[in-house]
Parts: structure tokens; sequence; C-alpha cells
């Protein structure tokens, strides 16, 4: 086979799978946590929170995100400039995709067909065309940009960059900046509220969370951190997840080993939840009654019962775990 002609056929079936009428989740009730030191994502049954087997993937994969209709999950791999997608059915890749250099977090347009990923070593926003496997454009950012989140109306992509301390707002039409926001330092992962009227950003060497007002486009105020018998520099806050009746921000507090219950009303921290080593990702099962926390130093997962805001069980998921993405 030529290259062309394979060029041609791996096209034709990213096409496919990208374009396929959307089918419901496959409901496969595991965890998918990705390694980024395994070059795998590792398998949990969320019943039994028992590892029940390895995917291979490219190198040092990271962000995850489901994708067309939840039957497939894509990853991130930051060593090996792509993406893969995985078929949740089958459990194996079916799909490559070129992502550019050093991909890391990344987000997806409504219809799926679009990526937008933070390529940290050249300070862009690079939008890609995943059926058509090719960059639309590098929108220039601050440097080492990560977090990256598109509006609930797909309108307008945010993207943190942590040397600048900033969000930039891109419009996601022209993709152009419109709007450069200062925050706290080291600027790392969003979150939106319920009604998309606040984006919360994580201040990984802030100790804290900004949030924005989307409609002004200014910071309304930040929420600081505190543990006890810990210092502000050992708090870095990063993951985020919504609860699912939006009244609850988790708010991962890295080096501090403890996830953070926020009120979103009065933005005040009403629980502390104590997991692994520098928490990291965080997600939610579908009733919203387990978090599911991955620890990046202690190369493990915790699961949190959100009621009792109590850690479940600790679960070995591979070296340097990332992100988790629940298949419920």
């Amino acid at each position: 086979m030529t290259r062309t002609t394979c060029t041609i056929l791996c096209l034709l079936a990213l096409a496919a799978a990208l374009l396929a009428p959307p089918a419901s989740a496959k409901d496969s009730q595991l965890a998918f946590v990705s390694s980024e030191k395994d070059n795998a994502i590792t398998l949990v049954d969320l019943k039994t929170l028992a590892v029940v087997g390895v995917i291979p993937t490219c190198k040092r994969p990271r962000h995850m995100q489901r994708l067309h209709g939840d039957t497939q999950l894509m990853v991130a791999c930051s060593d090996s400039g792509r993406a893969d997608i995985i078929d949740l059915a089958t459990r194996k890749p079916v799909a490559r995709v070129p992502l550019g250099e050093d991909p890391e977090v990344f987000d997806l347009s409504p219809d799926g067909k679009t990526a937008y990923v933070s390529a940290e070593d050249n300070g862009a926003l690079n939008v890609f065309d995943l059926v058509g496997r090719k960059l639309v454009k590098g929108v220039p950012v601050g440097q080492e940009p990560e977090g990256v989140k598109l509006s609930p109306d797909g309108q307008r992509v945010y993207v943190t960059s942590e040397v600048a301390h900033m969000v930039h707002v891109v419009d996601a039409r022209t993709l152009t900046v419109v709007a450069n926001i200062a925050v706290g330092p080291r600027p790392r992962r969003l979150a939106f509220s319920a009604d998309g009227r606040e984006l919360w950003v994580s201040n990984e060497m802030g100790a804290s969370v900004s949030v924005i007002s989307t409609a002004d486009l200014k910071v309304v105020a930040t929420i600081a951190f505190e543990v006890k018998g810990m210092r502000a520099d050992d708090i870095t806050p990063v993951g985020m997840t919504l609860s699912r009746d939006g009244r609850t921000m988790y708010v991962g507090l890295g080096r501090a080993n403890h996830v953070a219950f926020v009120d979103v009303a009065s933005r005040k921290t009403r629980a502390l939840a104590l997991v692994g080593k520098r928490a990291w990702s965080t997600a939610i099962s579908r009733d919203g009654s387990r978090l599911f926390v991955v620890n990046g130093l202690s190369d493990d997962m915790t699961v949190v019962d959100t009621a009792t805001a109590k850690p479940i069980k600790t679960v070995a998921v591979g070296r340097v775990p990332h992100t988790v993405v629940i298949d419920d």
C-alpha cells in the first residue's frame, strides 16, 4: 500500500467516525485514566473500583474528552503531536489525528468537527479541522497556554496562559483574540457555572480561583483556599468539575492533597476531601454521587463520596496519571 493510499484510507476512516449518525453512550461502566509515563489509558471498573485493562496509546497521553455521541474518546499525546480516537465499545484506537507540536488540553466544537488545542511550546491556540486532518489556524496567545474551554454557545474560546497570568478570549468565528483578562498567578484550568454566566479559573501559584463574568469579561471575585497546617505555596489548584446540580464546584488543590467543595452561590469552601498526592484532574459520576480525583504524584485515583466528602477507595492507575473520563 502506498503512503498516499494509506493517507486517503485513514482520512476516510476518520471522516466516517466523526460524521456517522450519533449513537447513544455505550455506558461501559468504566473510568478511563491517561498515564503520561506508561503511554496508555488505564481502565477501572466503576462497580468494583478495580483495574480491568489497559489501552496502549501514542506517547505521553494527557487530556481526554468524549466525542461524537459519547461512543468515542479522544486523547491528546504531547510527545506524539497527535490524538488517538478510541472506540469505547471495543476499547481500541480507530483513528489518529495530527494536533501539532506538544498538544496538551483541548476542547471541541458542538458538532465535533473542530478541535481547539493549547500548544504550550508555541504559545498558541491551534485550531484543527478533525475531518480534513489539517490545521486551520494558530492563534497567538500568551506563553505556555494550557486550559481551553469553549463557551456553551460556541461563540468564544477561553485560553489560559500560565506565564502571562491571563485568560485570552478568542472569537470562535474570526479566530482572533478579543480580550485579555488578568487573573491570578499561573492560571491552569477552566470551568463554567451551570448558567454559563461565570467562568472559574484555577490559579495554581495563587492558591485561588478567579471568577470571571462572561458578560463583562472581568474578574468579579477571587476565591482563596486554606488547608490547616499547610502554607499557601502548598495549595496549587488545577482541575475543576461542577456538580450535577450546579451548586458545588469541586477543585483539586494539587500539592495540598485535598479537593475543595466550593458552594457556587456563596463562593465559600464548605468541605475538604483528603485524596492522594497532587490532586489533579477531576470528574463526576452521572448521578453526581461520586467524584473521581487523579493524583499525579502518587500514581493513583481517589474516589470520593460527594455526600460526605469522604474517600471511598484509592486505586493505582499507572505512572503520572493526567486525566480521568467517566463512561457510566
